[in-house]
């Protein structure tokens, strides 16, 4: 990697005048610089700037250096806009960008430079996530040793609250935040998130701080006093009551010293927690009131409480409601793919970081007091940082995304962090034959630990998939990889050994409310030896993520097994639609299209499949539909065991879509106090059309919404031509229709509709007639603003101009013919009449 040099060499005359005026002037000249000059030569100058002045001149613009880089917090300023920035679209820029920015950079040189003067920023408060930033105004603070002693309360008339930070966190704050608060890419702009240079950063970032090999990189420093020391504590203002029971698990190594005979192991694993503790407060601390208030635990709640009743004592105040502080964070947050998929590289790594421990060190039994910072921090990385925030993380994003193919991305993130094998160093190649390999038991502490995020996430697809149209190769590919992931040999059998070991009986267990998110081994020591440790840390897990009075479903239980029964059948019904187009397509011809818009083809609205993409993709898609769906129908037989005749059974259940007479019946409906009503299998079968109601128009033809078929503009204006001919010879018609002789009947058959009074409205709720007043004759001329039948006057025209005959004599033979066709009909129509009599 080349260093950037910059060729001239003026910055060092207009700053080194006065040392009191230096920096408003530099950071003036930096501002016009970034306006005027080129990229590569501003990042030129930026870099002899950093390497010729001292930390006391460099601080003033280190806030307005990185919110240039990143954007501003309220969306704004895009600043380098990492996230569209591709090497392959501007391939200098994104190098100059990544040596800028790397980790071994000019940027980071400039953190550690300021970080050695202790220097402190001001980071408002009001741009944290939601729960974070609600918390905080309330004077609790959160359960997170980032914010600790960072809290800055402003003087009386101030704007708000801020976090003192130091340059590492006020730079990795900027960093993550700019993935959320940066508007979302324009669906226009096709990036590939996985190129883009924030991706990648974050890459360089966690295989920088969070080594799978080798211990963290010392702080790079330009001054001969070697590695920049951690930053001093700081006492806050006003006294906090934590919402959380556990400090940091690392207390005795990151304790922030200033001491000169700290030891250097505890300042790099300070960074490395820095990091990942941003990471996780940044992108995963995102969800609703409801969601916060729940994962409060009693005696948080109580400590809250006291801590309330004390300020308010001293104040002489009241204590501001839980319910009217949070209240005001209720903005809907909805994350987007790229912010996903930088969570799942997130948890890739960390898998990969918490499996690179040494098989002597990851056991903790052979925990000593020799253990070295980086192994006890390897450790504790996704059960006390990671886990709590993204079961809700994943909860919400499984509530709230929208029922697409977008899914996908929440959904690998989720199968990603299920499986810390796939990124453990001994994982094994996969077999020849492509049989899944068998989950060690190695793992079935991890399994136990993370429990909810196998059942409870399952039975929340389980009920995503019963909602969506599964005839989709995108939707049914999502239903295979969920199935073949769980159907891995022995995944199942150690999730059904977590669930029995937390619903083992509890008789002698100590109250719940002295139990605590962390447990140590002078804790256990005092229970009754009955209890064994693996079941009450599943216990503690469960507890922790759902509360006391959490209601458990267990997933191989029978409430679980009705879902996926019913998954099974709606599979069978999928790839039975899935067949069914395939043989329409096979046997529909290039012109059935063309026909039909002519008229001569079917018009019946059921025989095409709305609500799928499988005629944008052709036959491919339909076999791959039905491989997915096959395979997937096998592994839920292997998870649920469930027997071939179960589900013979339930495809004869299906039957066929058609009655005995050969009509089509109703969707699947049930009986209610008000009439018929969906059953999700009937919703299902709509959206596929498998069945439909019969609904027919019953208001006044003329006023029935304009068509596709239709020519807007000429439609109105024929409906306008006929309301005034109507209106001026009503009369003359009404006479006309009253004769009894051939006249009579003649204009009977053409002014006239049918009476709408033996209609009735077909619904779902049932049928009640229809009552409409009498109407007189009436001419309608809407037809003429038909696509179809301008096309056929056309056509004839056209065809008489073959023989030589004008457009006069060609009208005038149209008149006659329809004269001769009118005639014959309204005899036929008499005819029938006197029959029915």
């Amino acid at each position: 990697m080349t260093t950037l040099r910059r060729p001239v060499a003026e910055w060092r005359l207009p700053f080194r005048r006065s040392s009191r005026f230096v920096p408003s002037v530099r950071q003036a000249t930096l501002k016009a610089d970034s306006l005027n000059k080129p990229f590569a030569q501003r990042c030129q100058d930026l870099v002899k700037v950093i390497e010729d002045f001292p930390a006391k001149e460099l601080h003033a613009i280190f806030p307005w250096l990185v919110e240039s880089i990143f954007g501003s917090l309220d969306g704004v300023l895009v600043g380098w806009n990492l996230r569209c920035l591709q090497g392959r679209v501007n391939p200098v820029e994104y190098s100059i960008a990544m040596e800028f920015l790397d980790p071994s950079g000019p940027m980071m040189k400039l953190v550690y430079k300021l970080q050695a003067e202790d220097y402190n920023f001001d980071f408002p408060v009001c741009y944290l996530p939601g729960p974070v930033k609600a918390s905080i105004q309330e004077n609790v603070l959160p359960d997170s040793p980032l914010y600790h002693n960072k809290v800055q309360f402003p003087p009386t008339g101030g704007l708000g609250l801020n976090l003192a930070l130091n340059p590492f966190e006020y730079y990795m704050f900027f960093f993550a935040l700019s993935l959320i608060s940066q508007k979302p890419m324009p669906m226009s702009l096709h990036v590939r998130t996985s190129d883009c240079a924030y991706f990648i950063l974050v890459d360089r970032y966690l295989s920088w701080f969070l080594p799978t090999e080798g211990s963290v990189p010392p702080p790079l420093s330009s001054s001969p006093g070697g590695s920049s020391p951690s930053p001093a504590p700081r006492t806050p203002a006003m006294p906090f009551a934590s919402y959380g029971l556990h400090t940091s698990l690392l207390k005795r190594h990151i304790s922030h010293q200033t001491s000169v005979n700290a030891d250097p192991a505890s300042h790099e694993i300070w960074r490395s927690e820095t990091l990942l503790q941003v990471f996780v407060e940044m992108w995963l601390h995102h969800y609703s009131l409801e969601m916060y208030q729940k994962m409060q635990s009693p005696h948080a709640k109580l400590e809250v409480l006291h801590y309330r009743l004390n300020v308010s004592s001293a104040l002489h105040s009241p204590a501001q409601p839980s319910l009217q502080a949070l209240h005001a964070y209720q903005e809907s947050f909805t994350p987007t793919e790229e912010h996903v998929l930088v969570v799942r590289l997130l948890l890739k790594h960390l898998h990969a970081f918490a499996n690179s421990l040494k098989p002597d060190q990851a056991s903790p039994s052979t925990h000593s007091h020799a253990t070295s910072p980086l192994e006890e921090f390897k450790r504790a990385a996704v059960p006390r940082f990671v886990q709590q925030k993204l079961y809700v993380f994943l909860q919400h994003c499984f509530g709230h995304w929208p029922l697409d193919a977008s899914f996908r991305a929440v959904l690998e993130m989720w199968l990603s962090y299920l499986q810390p094998w796939r990124y453990a160093p001994e994982k094994q190649a996969q077999s020849s034959d492509s049989q899944p390999r068998c989950v060690s038991e190695k793992w079935a502490p991890f399994i136990q630990e993370n429990l909810l995020m196998y059942t409870k996430l399952f039975v929340s697809f389980l009920n995503r998939a019963l909602r969506t149209d599964l005839v989709s190769p995108k939707n049914a590919l999502m239903v295979f990889r969920v199935a073949k992931v769980f159907a891995q040999p022995n995944l199942t059998e150690m999730i059904q050994k977590g669930e029995q070991l937390f619903l083992e009986p509890e008789l002698i267990i100590p109250h719940r409310q002295h139990r605590h998110f962390t447990v140590t081994s002078s804790f256990l020591s005092s229970w009754p030896p009955v209890v064994t440790d693996a079941s009450f840390k599943v216990k503690s897990h469960v507890y922790s993520l759902e509360g006391q009075d959490c209601k458990y479903t267990p997933m191989f239980g029978p409430e679980v097994r009705t879902l996926v029964l019913r998954l099974a059948q709606l599979i069978t019904q999928a790839k039975q639609t899935a067949k069914s187009i395939s043989d329409q397509y096979a046997e529909s011809p290039a012109s059935h299209s063309f026909l039909s818009w002519l008229g001569f083809g079917t018009t019946d609205p059921n025989s095409c499949y709305p609500g799928n993409d499988l005629d944008e993709m052709g036959q491919d898609s339909v076999r791959k539909t039905d491989e997915y769906l096959e395979k997937a129908l096998e592994y839920l037989r292997q998870i649920f065991r469930l027997s071939e005749a179960q589900l013979a059974q339930l495809t004869l259940a299906l039957g066929n879509s058609r009655d005995e007479n050969g009509k089509q019946q109703l969707p699947d409906c049930i009986v209610g106090e008000e009439g018929l009503i969906l059953t999700p299998l009937g919703r299902y079968q709509i959206i596929n059309g498998l069945r439909r109601f019969e609904i027919e128009y019953q208001g006044d033809l003329e006023l029935q919404p304009i068509r596709s078929y239709e020519i807007t503009s000429l439609v109105r204006a024929l409906f306008r031509l006929s309301s005034a001919i109507n209106h001026r010879f009503a009369g003359q018609m009404a006479a006309l229709c009253s004769r009894n002789d051939f006249l009579g009947s003649f204009c009977r058959y053409h002014l006239t509709e049918s009476a709408l009074s033996n209609r009735h409205l077909l619904s779902p709720v049932g049928r009640r007639p229809v009552t409409s007043p009498a109407r007189g004759p009436r001419l309608s001329l809407r037809f003429l603003g038909s696509y179809r039948t301008l096309l056929l006057l056309l056509m004839a025209f056209f065809v008489a101009s073959l023989f030589c005959i004008g457009p006069l004599p060609c009208s005038l033979l149209l008149i006659l013919g329809y004269l001769l066709y009118a005639v014959a009909m309204t005899l036929l129509t008499e005819r029938g009449k006197l029959h029915q009599l």
